[in-house]
Parts: C-alpha cells; structure tokens; sequence
C-alpha cells in the first residue's frame, strides 16, 4: 500500500481532521498513514499475531475478489471467453468462488462477530468508529475481532 502521511490533532475525542473547528492552537499532533489498513496498524503495535493478519487479509481478499464493494458505475472491463486463470477458472467462476469462500469464512466467525469483522476488515474503518458505530463499550472491539479473526483463520486452516 501506498504511504500517505497527515498531521492530526490529539483531542479527547481522538484524533481530529484537518479542517475542523476547534480550539485556537493544538496541542499535540499525531502522524498517521491513511494508506495503511486497520489490521495492518493493529499488527505492527502488537496487538495481532501474524496468524490473525494473514487470515484477515485472505479474508479481504475474497472480499475484493468476489466484487462484493459498492459499484459507482458500469464495469468497463473486456469480456474474456478464453479461460487464463488458475485451475482453469474462468473470471466469472473465480468471483462465485471467492464469494463461497468469504461467505463460509463471515459464517465461521458467527453471528454478532461479522459485523466488527465487516467494518474492520473489508470497509477498511478504524476499530474505535466501528465501536461507536456499533454502540459498544470502548476498547472492546479488539477483544471481538481478535476471536472473529480466530475463527476465521481456523475456516482457511491457517497455522
């Protein structure tokens, strides 16, 4: 991923965007790097194995391969008849089962954990907006998408 490095200010609500109004000077600002994912930033301070990395990016990587995000507009990409993919999957074949594979794995983490495991992994938010979005508790997000990715690591037998 790219780095794309921005100045935020500390504030008691977190980190504040630029543009905001607030006080007149700030007080501390923090470095952060809009190009790195929430698992990434999880795992690089120790809060992840590379266990539960490596199962959560196989996990957006279905995500992305089934073409499951929003579309904004009309795909433009050429239809291929002739099959160039692995196994001799056709284009349209390794999307259904990418999308077998990441509704298996959303299934094995279980109900009440795929939402968290959604938002953080796949859309990308940051693990405190995902709890508030959620309504729960602070800091209990990690503790939930840790047994998420656990369950999901297990559902692509990662060791």
């Amino acid at each position: 991923m790219k780095r794309q490095l921005v100045e935020r200010e500390l504030t008691p609500e977190g980190p504040r965007r630029s543009g905001q109004a607030g006080g007149a000077r700030p007080r501390r600002t923090v470095t952060v790097n809009l190009g790195e994912s929430p698992l990434a930033w999880l795992h690089a301070r120790g809060h992840l194995s590379e266990r539960l990395l490596d199962a959560g990016e196989k996990l957006r990587a279905d995500y992305e391969n089934a073409q499951l995000s929003a579309s904004v507009t009309m795909r433009w990409d050429p239809v291929r008849v002739k099959s160039t993919g692995p196994r001799g999957l056709s284009p349209s074949e390794r999307q259904v089962a990418a999308r077998q594979r990441f509704d298996g794995a959303i299934k094995a983490a279980g109900k009440g954990l795929d939402d968290i495991l959604w938002r953080v992994v796949c859309a990308g938010e940051a693990l405190p907006e995902a709890e508030k979005t959620l309504g729960w508790p602070t800091r209990s997000g990690k503790l939930v998408l840790k047994i998420a990715l656990e369950r999901v690591a297990e559902y692509y037998r990662i060791g």
